[in-house]
């Protein structure tokens, strides 16, 4: 059998994790497209803020030297325009600013939206196999992770790394224009310098980032497996077992974060380093230029301005990529996701199920969850329409996998099944169970109303069409004497509602879906004498002129069967009617006789 997995993190070569965030800007880039007008606004509202930014040094020194001619010549008059200039540019640097976000705003959320659903909508169409093996919590704060990481990456990536960009070029070329090619230099190495260890440092505790997250999934799975068991864990009084088992996960998230904290401590450190150098030798060269009367003191505070200003959105820049590196870490397990491809599909040329009687076959069906461990052998029946077909046999012969089967959720190995001559692989899988309706052996129900859960059978239906599938089950009664009546809450997975109830509550569903083909998977197998027979009674008026296939157990619900299969370790060993299955004295009477004297 071939195995799903999503690829984790510590996966990634340096070469493919490249790939990978190529990969996740190409799939963002669609959704930047969507509101180009909008985006255009926005380019525009940064690049004004970019040059007011700019521009505010150079009032600055005007203020400065100003104040500084004045002073000399002892007239106090403080140049109000100019510092009134200064305060308006400040204020439509953040009025921009504030604006471009708001524009942009709209596009971040769209995108979180629409690859939300589209990854909501693929684990739909993930096969059963996947999620026989997923776990929800740790899948559940993947995603939510992801889309924070989406977030971070259309905001910041867009409108934060390339404006940087823009003002360093910006602010080098002004430097060297205007106060010589030492200035520019210096700038440019200790960006050149800050940069390369900002990527360095980054990349070295990415690893712990992916740590801590694993930890942070791990932690979060335990504790939805533990509230989802509950009761399990009542009754076998492990709650503190549960804790410690908790703590432990909790105690590795613990350490991952811890060494995720010391790792920002190294790179703050560093990058705090380079900076105060940078400004000491840029501040001592300006000093030196002022001494010798090459530059006036409103330059000095012109340059002691642009390295501020400069090294507050470079140092952004660090936390930038650095959050960038931690979101592209956050989503690969979703993006993982994405990658999946079903092992079940629809072929290309496939067309609708043309349903005219309701015959099914099963042709020499050989099947395997795993090639060391057949679990169905040459397997051959049919189902007429209108029939009542039962397959019995002990746990692990392989009748529940029957079902599964003509559901399509695994493709057969070798064989085929067909539905009125049509072979369920050449047609789409959206028609095939839109025909079929199941009862299941264990129903399980969404946390909503009871009215809710019956209308999911056809959330199309009316409110009348709901209380006939009502009464159709026999669920009236029960109904009214729920306090709110059909909008009883039911429970996380219907945990308030007995097992016959809940039996009774996925008959109304399958009444309302009134499919053409029923299928009943050991409908009453958990219930006692009286609700079965309730069941039971619900069942045989359902299945009325319908194609019935029946997963049994207990062989008293199946004795008016038009035809049984017997199967055993995957193999039909015996068919035929209830009483020709009885007289022939085989293992079918075996299995009835040992129930009977049950």
């Amino acid at each position: 059998m071939q195995t799903f997995f999503i690829m984790r993190p510590s996966q990634f070569s340096e070469n493919e994790a490249t790939q990978f965030s190529f990969a996740v800007v190409k799939m963002l880039w669609p959704y930047l497209l969507e509101f180009k007008v909008r985006i255009g606004f926005a380019f525009i509202c940064l690049i004004l803020t970019k040059v007011a930014s700019v521009y505010l040094p150079f009032i600055l020194k005007d203020v400065v030297d100003l104040l500084d001619t004045q002073q000399e010549q002892r007239i106090y008059l403080v140049p109000f325009g100019l510092v009134a200039a200064y305060g308006l540019v400040r204020l439509s640097v953040v009025l921009f600013a504030e604006i471009r976000d708001t524009l942009f705003g709209r596009v971040t959320e769209r995108a979180i939206r629409r690859i939300g659903l589209k990854v909501f909508r693929h684990l739909h169409q993930l096969d059963l196999d996947f999620h026989l093996g997923r776990q929800t919590g740790g899948l559940s704060r993947d995603i939510d992770r992801g889309n924070s990481g989406i977030s971070f990456l259309m905001r910041f990536m867009v409108f934060n790394i390339v404006p940087t960009l823009l003002e360093i070029v910006m602010v080098i070329t002004i430097l060297l224009v205007n106060y010589g090619i030492w200035f520019a230099l210096i700038t440019a190495l200790s960006i050149a310098s800050y940069v390369a260890y900002s990527v360095y440092a980054t990349e070295w505790r990415t690893g712990y980032i992916r740590a801590a997250n694993k930890a942070d999934s791990s932690s979060n799975t335990r504790a939805i497996d533990s509230l989802l068991n509950y009761e399990t864990v009542k009754y076998f009084t492990n709650e503190e077992y549960e804790a410690r088992a908790y703590d432990k996960q909790l105690a590795d998230w613990e350490k991952a974060k811890t060494q995720n904290r010391l790792s920002l401590f190294a790179l703050n450190g560093g990058q705090a380093f380079i900076i105060s150098l940078s400004m000491t030798a840029m501040l001592a060269l300006a000093a030196y230029q002022v001494t010798h009367e090459k530059m006036t003191l409103g330059d000095f505070v012109l340059i002691n301005a642009f390295m501020m200003q400069l090294f507050i959105p470079l140092n952004f820049l660090g936390f930038v990529y650095r959050e960038i590196k931690g979101s592209l870490a956050n989503i690969e397990h979703m993006f993982g996701l994405l990658l999946k491809t079903p092992k079940v599909q629809d072929r290309e040329a496939a067309q609708d199920l043309n349903l005219t009687q309701g015959d099914i076959q099963f042709d020499r069906i050989n099947f395997a969850y795993d090639p060391k461990r057949p679990i169905i052998q040459g397997v051959s029946f049919s189902i007429k329409a209108g029939q009542k077909v039962a397959v019995v046999g002990e746990s692990g012969s392989g009748k529940s996998t029957l079902v599964k089967l003509l559901f399509r959720f695994y493709d057969v190995d070798s064989g085929n099944i067909s539905i009125d001559g049509q072979s369920i692989k050449e047609i789409t899988q959206d028609s095939l169970r839109s025909h079929i309706g199941i009862v299941p052996q264990d129903t399980v129900l969404f946390n909503d109303s009871l009215f809710e859960n019956i209308q999911y059978g056809n959330p199309e239906a009316s409110e009348e069409e709901v209380l006939k599938a009502i009464e159709l089950a026999h669920l009236a009664e029960f109904v009214k004497s729920l306090p709110d009546g059909h909008q009883t809450v039911v429970g996380e997975r219907g945990l308030k509602l007995s097992g016959g109830e809940k039996q009774r509550v996925a008959i109304a569903r399958t009444i309302l879906k009134d499919p053409e083909i029923l299928v009943f998977d050991e409908a009453t197998s958990s219930l006692d004498s009286h609700s079965e027979q309730a069941i039971l009674k619900a069942i045989k008026e359902v299945a009325e002129n319908r194609t019935n296939l029946v997963i049994a157990h207990r062989l008293s619900t199946i004795v008016d069967a038009d035809h049984i299969i017997v199967m055993h370790r995957g193999k039909i060993i015996e068919q035929g009617s209830h009483q020709d299955l009885l007289s022939s004295q085989g293992h079918y009477c075996r299995m009835w006789q040992l129930q009977q004297s049950q």
